[in-house]
């Protein structure tokens, strides 16, 4: 069994270290704890009053999670589920009050590295994509993979998919060129999808761009786990869960992300439904957050250095008030 490895450097680590503005007695959330890198950094900071809840739904950032927190395990808890899930958490582990929540949105570098998860252009291996692996893709129809969204979705779908979660102009043309590809025999490898997608791709922006099948994968990828449908909800639960004074702070990695975090903050921040021209508010609805900073905070120039996998980080940050 290959050996897991979630050696990667964790992204804007002393912004959202310093970002969660950490109470030694209080309970922190890791909704998406990988390799634990900004896990341990909260836990380090954590009194003995102290507790950390880690989240994920990938069973082996979950198992690495553990071995690198081995000293802290006395304050750590390990649940395995989608951050989505976080309300019901914390219901089960009767936490009414948190003092921050960490999000740091989208696929881990291990993830990506390893090739037989399936997500990577980088490496050949099984169209799979998914990040919660406990279900047998054998079984029936099974669970949602890249291999069935490839195969099974129809032009449109495929399209639509492509154009909305990818960003891609070339949506089209890819679409019907899988669609095509396809009758003749079923696309399995990330090798033989990447190979098509650049196949149909302009010469000059295959030059010029990013590797052609770069938003195709990632979009792809976000429909396989349903990575976007989780964002708000999970906001929203999330500051329900905060202490005043509490904080939340979300790294995301490309626009569609950043959109639907900047997009929920402001919900939070100005609820009020009354008409514009009403004099007075008479719904009730009182802001919940103030959000820290008017612009994202972006990583520097070392941590680009180290690091390029950063260079897309955006981080959000937001303090609850009631």
């Amino acid at each position: 069994m290959q050996e897991i490895n979630f050696s990667h450097k964790s992204v804007l680590l002393s912004e959202c270290i310093e970002a969660l503005n950490i109470r030694e007695n209080m309970t922190y959330v890791d909704c998406t704890t990988g390799g634990a890198g900004h896990s341990l950094e909260i836990v380090k900071r954590l009194g003995k009053g102290g507790r950390l809840i880690c989240l994920d739904r990938d069973r082996d950032a979950l198992k690495a999670a553990r071995a690198r927190l081995s000293d802290y395990l006395d304050r750590v808890t390990f649940v395995h589920t989608n951050f989505s899930e976080i309300a019901s958490v914390l219901r089960e582990l009767s936490l009414d009050r948190v003092g921050g929540v960490l999000m740091d949105l989208g696929c881990s570098s291990y993830q990506f590295d390893t090739p037989e998860r399936g997500f990577s252009y980088m490496h050949d291996a099984p169209l799979d994509m998914r990040m919660d692996r406990d279900d047998d893709p054998a079984s029936g129809s099974g669970p949602l993979t890249a291999y069935r969204v490839v195969n099974e979705y129809s032009f449109e779908q495929l399209r639509r998919v492509i154009d909305t979660y990818g960003e891609e102009k070339f949506a089209s043309k890819i679409a019907s060129a899988i669609v095509r590809e396809r009758q003749k025999r079923p696309l399995t490898t990330t090798a033989e999808l990447s190979a098509l997608i650049s196949s149909v791709i302009p010469k000059k922006s295959r030059i010029e761009g990013p590797h052609p099948a770069k938003r195709t994968f990632q979009a792809i990828r976000i429909e396989v786990n349903g990575e976007l449908d989780a964002i708000a909800p999970a906001i929203r639960d999330s500051v329900s869960a905060l202490a005043p004074g509490g904080r939340i702070a979300i790294i995301s990695f490309h626009s569609l992300e950043d959109r639907i975090v900047k997009t929920t903050y402001n919900d939070l921040t100005s609820p009020c439904t009354c008409p514009r021209d009403f004099p007075v508010c008479v719904c009730g609805r009182e802001p919940q957050i103030r959000v820290i900073g008017k612009k994202p905070i972006l990583p520097g120039k070392s941590e680009l250095e180290e690091n390029p996998r950063s260079r897309s980080a955006k981080l959000r940050i937001a303090e609850k008030i009631i």
